[in-house]
């Protein structure tokens, strides 16, 4: 090569190199600023804390299980038919005498799940009180291992998520890395619970942070996989429910498949109203909190001696409907009893979650419908098992409000990918069946009554969740006390008063600049709040979560 080539190899080299680094350098430098390195470890570090966690509590309702009928597994029939009636029937009373003591004497006034880690989610401050997450843990295991009729997902995701908060807490992280952090364990614990690692992820995205980021999705990926890691290590790599191969036999089912998906958001939206209907009855009786769940257990095990089906998680029984195992009189009975036996457990202030009883519901109202549908046309032999694996994700999906992550962990529990297109058909269905009647899911249900609309938007949850008493401007320390005039009194603001109602003081008062009041002296002006400064929080506000969603 000659010197006039080396020349021009090292100018133009160096140009592109330089171009190069022109257009990676601001990339590189925004990756490191946002912290985006240590994110990533920690959510392995927390990924891997909530995989054992969620391992560790799987395993001591096993063990409290086994302390009250000698079975370590979560199919409880046939065994437990050969137990004693007395039993079986004092199992849930007696895990509800300890719960009630814990919820009374010790720690939490309700034992905790999704909607708590979705509430703090939607916070300025993603944080779970880890004495509050251990207790709650603790007040779940006794009430599933003693027989109570729910889910485990629900306390296992609380689980997961205070563990990962509790990790992160001395970083000082930016917001947006909290909250995926937050996610992060939640997806954990749900991979590690049921051994579905792609669930997970899209459960973290589409019910916890409810919506989807570039920069989120590593982190939440990498939690996931760690605890699937964990949990196949521990248990295998088998799908949580035995399936048998499932096939449609021909496309002319796919009009019995959306069919399905109306029945199934009836069950859907007839499950979430009998929650609800037996939490406001709870409400309205007047006792002791300790008794709450001793009295729900004492119905519970009177259920459960003639039909032991409905105790605890309840895969055993969802098994078999996906086998063809149960008649149809039984099915249909045990749809209704699971109804009742799970919202008289969450009524009570038992611990547990709504995951696993829909899955529950779906399999039992698919394998009817299947049955029913065999009994007028031919059909295929494996058509009962098909349409309960549907329900399961039709069901579900209405109820948590979350389709697609649902789809998938249909996928993943029951191995079967060769019936995704009729799943996504039943699902969607279903899900928008649900809207239609309902137009929420239990999650969003729950935070309803606790007063945080998640439904409107951000800009609505920013503007209830925002104090004046956050963005009020204090008068100088050796400003002169002010009291407020008459003309004042109609327009003052208190500290307590949201962004909302002050945005509107302000546009119904015409002002640009209102007075803020002491709450224990209604003429004491203590503080001034202007149109300027409550419309330029909000907007950096918006901007924030815009940024946070689309990064």
């Amino acid at each position: 090569m000659s010197a006039a080539e080396k020349g021009w190899l090292r100018t133009h080299g160096g140009r592109f190199l330089d171009r190069i680094l022109g257009w990676v350098g601001p990339n590189w430098n925004d990756f490191t600023a946002s912290r985006q390195p240590l994110i990533w470890l920690m959510a392995l570090v927390c990924g891997l804390a909530a995989g054992v966690v969620a391992i560790a509590f799987r395993e001591a309702i096993f063990l409290i299980q086994y302390l009250w009928v000698g079975i370590r597994t979560e199919s409880l029939v046939p065994w437990i038919y050969a137990k004693s009636g007395w039993l079986i029937f004092l199992g849930p009373p007696c895990a509800g005498l300890l719960v009630g003591l814990i919820i009374e004497r010790i720690s939490v006034r309700r034992p905790f799940g999704v909607a708590d880690v979705i509430e703090v989610r939607a916070s300025a401050r993603p944080r779970l009180s880890k004495a509050d997450g251990a207790w709650s843990a603790l007040a779940t295991v006794i009430s599933l291992g003693g027989g109570a009729s729910a889910g485990r997902e629900g306390p296992v995701v609380h689980l997961g998520a205070t563990l990962a908060t509790a990790l992160v807490s001395k970083l000082q992280l930016p917001l947006w890395s909290r909250r995926t952090i937050l996610a992060a364990g939640a997806a954990s614990a749900i991979s590690a619970s049921f051994n579905a690692p792609i669930a997970g992820v899209l459960f973290a995205h589409e019910v916890i942070l409810n919506h989807y980021s570039r920069r989120a999705f590593v982190p939440i990926v990498i939690a996931s996989a760690a605890g699937s890691i964990l949990s196949r290590l521990w248990s295998g790599d088998a799908p949580a429910f035995n399936v048998p191969p499932l096939s449609v036999a021909t496309y002319w089912e796919f009009p019995a498949f959306a069919l399905l998906g109306i029945v199934c958001a009836l069950v859907a939206i007839s499950f979430q109203f009998s929650l609800f209907a037996a939490d406001y009855i709870a409400r309205g009786i007047p006792m002791p909190l300790w008794l709450r769940p001793v009295l729900g257990g004492l119905v519970v095990g009177t259920i459960g001696v003639a039909y032991p089906e409905i105790l605890g998680v309840g895969y055993g029984t969802t098994d078999q409907a996906l086998h063809g195992e149960i008649p149809l009189l039984t099915i249909l009975t045990l749809l209704v009893l699971k109804i009742v036996a799970t919202s008289v457990t969450l009524a009570s202030r038992f611990g547990g979650g709504v995951f696993s009883p829909a899955l529950y519901l779906g399999a039992m109202a698919g394998a009817a419908f299947g049955q029913i549908a065999a009994s007028i046309v031919s059909v295929d032999s494996s058509a009962t098992g098909l349409y309960a694996a549907l329900g399961m994700g039709a069901v579900a999906g209405a109820v948590l409000g979350a389709p697609v992550s649902t789809a998938l962990i249909v996928f993943e529990l029951t191995g079967g990918y060769a019936l995704s297109i009729a799943l996504l058909l039943t699902v969607a269905v279903a899900h928008g069946v649900n809207h239609a009647f309902h137009g929420r899911s239990w999650f969003q249900w729950q935070l309803e009554g606790r007063g945080l609309n998640l439904r409107a938007g951000p800009h609505r949850d920013l503007a209830m969740r925002t104090k004046v008493m956050d963005i009020m401007t204090m008068p100088e320390e050796d400003a002169e006390p002010e009291t407020l005039t008459e003309e004042q009194q109609e327009t003052a603001l208190r500290p307590n008063d949201t962004l909302e109602a002050a945005l509107r003081r302000f546009d119904n008062s015409g002002r640009s600049r209102l007075p803020v009041v002491d709450p224990q002296n209604s003429e004491t002006v203590i503080a001034h709040l202007t149109q300027i400064k409550a419309l330029s929080h909000y907007n950096r506000a918006l901007i924030s979560v815009s940024e946070e969603e689309h990064r």
